[in-house]
């Protein structure tokens, strides 16, 4: 999860990638659903909190299993693939006019909610309209559109209205755009939803049970029951696991996956590229407003050192890329290596040829940041960096440290470049944790969503993407594959990263 949305509560300590999506790689070890249903219960513990659980799908969803309830029991318009590219759900069709303001979105009619009634475009637009009245919460995820000015044309169809020109409409309705029935508003009793399943009053105070919405339009579920509990510690959702309590555990920690790796009884799921925690250094910050800090930062660092120690070799060297598994992202860019001799000429260049001190501020809220953080200060003392590591509070690092320290560890889980760029990258923002004010940079953001043709834009924000690599205040020095651990015999877990991964409708005990 994506730390912004953790700045009004510090419960919020779970994925909010999964909130907006992101490009994805196939995933080392996946499977398909089996032919036929299965009468068994899933049950899953998902990284979240029984004590912040929400009912609420518009606002803040603070933990993964937040968003995996509302993806079990409510229709999306749109998912991402594993690619990283948009694929219909509820919406079937997105076409923009000529000017890529006006885009006249088209719906299934074959869905309908649990209490039978239909779903209309004028449901789908009243949900959208409601999370932009909701934007404090949802960190503005309806920003791009002028939801006043929007329609709806007839049962199925609606036209959606951009502020300015922007190509990537299909993408914006990937992010959590769970369609209630219009005029919903108080969420705390159940409201129906057209989704596969439905919520029990089961299950208790840490569990949520669903059943099966046979009425449902898409691909029937495996299973006739899914249990879904929340459980904020990663070690203990792995021991549940382990435990025989669950069957698929999500975000285990690297050291007891490791330790499972020749377990029979047990999958390791690993998906690619999942979690980063960026090394932020704020440019309007002393040294870091020189850009000649930046870089020495950057080529200081032993990546597959910091890979190997703080992710034991579950993931990838980083490359300075903010979201390398985003399909517009750059290939092809040389691998930044560490090199101390140019480090150390742009120290010296900087005015800092006798080195800084500096305070790196870490937590323990991940696995691994607080020994990513120790690691970091040692290699930094290579060229003449004097780095005070501070762990601070789990509970408060979200709203003590993110977007405000100079010098810290942030983390980023699988949403994609387009609401890194909303949420991260906008001057103004409260979350722009690295200061980035480009007039230039984004002016040519805007150019590249009104870019019809697909390619091209791709290119443009390719461009922008390597731009922002070399001359901004992030530095990526590793990517963490998600890791799960699934019960022998469970398939169906999805493919692909950050939302993609919150749908576990097809999961089955029967592989």
């Amino acid at each position: 999860m994506h730390p912004q949305l953790r700045r009004r509560s510090a419960a919020v300590l779970a994925a909010v990638a999964l909130l907006t999506g992101c490009a994805a790689t196939k995933p080392a070890v996946t499977s398909s659903p089996p032919v036929g249903t299965s009468t068994a219960t899933v049950r899953y513990a998902a990284p979240g909190s029984p004590s912040n659980a929400v009912a609420d799908p518009h606002g803040l969803l603070p933990g993964e299993s937040d968003v995996v309830r509302m993806a079990l029991t409510y229709d999306v318009l749109t998912v991402p693939r594993a690619d990283g590219s948009s694929r219909p759900r509820l919406a079937t069709a997105w076409k923009p006019d000529a000017t890529l303001t006006k885009w006249r979105i088209t719906i299934r009619d074959d869905a309908a909610f649990s209490d039978g009634r239909k779903v209309k475009a004028a449901d789908a637009l009243f949900s959208l309209r409601r999370m932009g009245k909701k934007a404090a919460e949802n960190f503005g995820r309806m920003a791009m559109f002028d939801l006043d000015a929007s329609k709806v044309i007839d049962d199925t169809t609606f036209e959606l209205v951009t502020k300015k020109p922007y190509a990537e409409v299909g993408k914006a309705l990937e992010g959590a755009t769970f369609v209630v029935p219009e005029g919903s508003d108080d969420f705390t009793k159940p409201v129906p939803g057209s989704g596969p399943f439905r919520p029990t009053n089961k299950g208790g105070a840490q569990a949520v049970v669903y059943e099966r919405n046979d009425d449902w339009w898409g691909p029937k579920p495996p299973a006739k029951i899914i249990e879904v509990r929340a459980v904020p510690d990663p070690q203990a959702r792995a021991q549940a696991l382990l435990s025989g309590q669950v069957d698929l555990a999500g975000g285990v920690p690297a050291t007891l996956a490791k330790q499972q790796e020749g377990n029979s009884t047990v999958r390791l799921l690993r998906r690619p590229g999942a979690t980063l925690y960026p090394l932020v250094m704020r440019m309007d910050t002393k040294p870091f407003d020189d850009r000649r800090v930046r870089e020495a930062v950057r080529l200081a660092l032993d990546r597959k050192q910091l890979l190997d120690t703080v992710f034991l070799g579950y993931g990838e060297i980083g490359n300075d890329l903010i979201t390398p598994k985003d399909p517009t992202s750059p290939a092809n860019l040389p691998q930044r290596a560490r090199d101390l001799a140019r480090a150390k000429q742009l120290m010296s260049e900087a005015g800092l040829a006798d080195g800084v001190d500096l305070t790196l501020h870490t937590t323990t809220a991940y696995p691994g940041m607080d020994s990513a953080a120790t690691l970091i200060s040692q290699q930094l003392a290579d060229i003449g960096m004097r780095v005070k590591v501070a762990v601070e509070p789990a509970d408060t690092y979200f709203s003590a440290v993110y977007a405000q320290k100079p010098f810290y560890l942030s983390y980023l889980g699988g949403i994609p470049f387009l609401d890194v760029v909303r949420v991260t990258l906008t001057p103004g923002s409260p979350t722009n944790e690295t200061a980035w004010k480009d007039p230039a940079w984004s002016a040519d953001l805007d150019k590249a969503l009104a870019e019809p043709d697909d390619a091209k834009r791709r290119a443009l924000l390719a461009d922008l993407q390597t731009r922002l690599r070399d001359q901004g205040g992030y530095a990526i020095w590793a990517l963490s594959d998600r890791l799960d651990l699934a019960k022998a015999g469970l398939s169906g877990v999805p493919e692909g990263i950050g939302f993609a991964s919150a749908f576990i409708d097809q999961v089955s005990l029967d592989g």
